[in-house]
């Protein structure tokens, strides 16, 4: 799947759910960084069996851990926009349905990858700040394996797709 195809099919119709203000050429870059560092656009599960789900590889978490899909739902800054998203998208409006419709909704994927960087309180990079990307999706996304070397190409693809998609 290209990046233009990702920005088509699953991005583009996710923010059009979800507040106007959340579609910024900054949150597509961001969106389009993370899923190319999860899945290169490849892969709806984890490989290997894990439990991460959908291009943006979210995991469930537990409500006690405030992670993953359990962390999004429960978050003040993004839960009511779940549950929009959730009823736009047939979704029951609970962790466990959201998370299991993670690999067959690439919408729903991409707002609820949306959805998480809105959780962080800070603002979002701009779409040359390499680092604050880098740093934002490792507060949000708290990779397991990361791999810091492979950001800034992928960033730059991300960056490269959007331009041209606002050319």
């Amino acid at each position: 799947m290209t990046l233009n195809d990702v920005l088509r099919t699953a991005i583009e119709p996710a923010l059009a759910i979800l507040p106007h203000q959340m579609d910024t050429p900054e949150a597509r870059v961001m969106l389009l960084s993370i899923g190319l560092q999860e899945s290169r656009f490849a892969v709806r599960r984890q490989m290997g069996g894990g439990p991460a789900r959908g291009f943006w590889q979210c995991e469930q978490g537990t409500q006690s851990s405030r992670g993953g899909v359990w962390g999004f739902f429960l978050h003040p800054a993004s839960r009511y926009w779940m549950s929009v998203l959730c009823a736009a998208r047939g979704i029951a409006f609970t962790p466990a349905a959201i998370y299991n419709a993670l690999d067959k909704d690439d919408v729903l994927a991409a707002g609820v990858a949306r959805l998480g960087l809105f959780t962080d309180p800070r603002r979002l990079p701009a779409t040359d700040d390499v680092v604050g990307s880098w740093a934002l999706y490792q507060r949000v996304w708290r990779p397991g394996k990361p791999k810091p070397d492979t950001w800034p190409d992928l960033h730059a693809q991300a960056v490269a797709a959007v331009q041209m998609e606002a050319a």
